[in-house]
């Protein structure tokens, strides 16, 4: 028969837990209150209100959204373009490949994913930048 401590665990597992444990709470503790304090700062200042649209980070951020919805376009249409005005004029199978990978993202990029970008940015600006709902993004 063999003895009770090889058969059940006898709690050497549990302590292997316990110490395990003791090095981690305090660091998450530290990290949860840490949290907590950067967290609340952005929620107190929610009453930035309309001096927020004043600022040269709004200036900024208008001019960002005015260069990548025409500029997103533009450039990726012109590149789309070029490309298709190009395939004919090029023999080697390997480059018209390659042009027509190119053809395909400048349409994806310039057309498709610039103007979602500005739209989703938008988004986030209005429903979770301090002020920025007061703003005309």
């Amino acid at each position: 028969m063999r003895p009770v401590s090889e058969i059940y665990d006898t709690g050497e597992s549990i302590h292997k837990a316990v110490r395990a444990l003791r090095g981690t709470v305090p660091k998450l503790g530290f990290l949860t209150v840490a949290l907590a304090l950067f967290a609340v700062e952005p929620v107190s200042a929610q009453s930035v209100g309309e001096s927020f649209c004043e600022t040269n980070m709004a200036d900024t951020i208008r001019n960002l959204f005015t260069l990548i919805q025409f500029g997103g376009p533009l450039v990726g249409g012109l590149v789309a373009l070029g490309a298709t005005v190009a395939i004919p004029m090029i023999r080697r199978a390997d480059t018209k490949k390659e042009l027509k990978s190119m053809r395909v993202q400048g349409v994806l990029w310039g057309v498709i994913v610039a103007p979602l970008g500005t739209t989703i940015l938008q988004f986030l600006l209005t429903s979770v930048v301090a002020g920025g709902s007061s703003c005309s993004f």
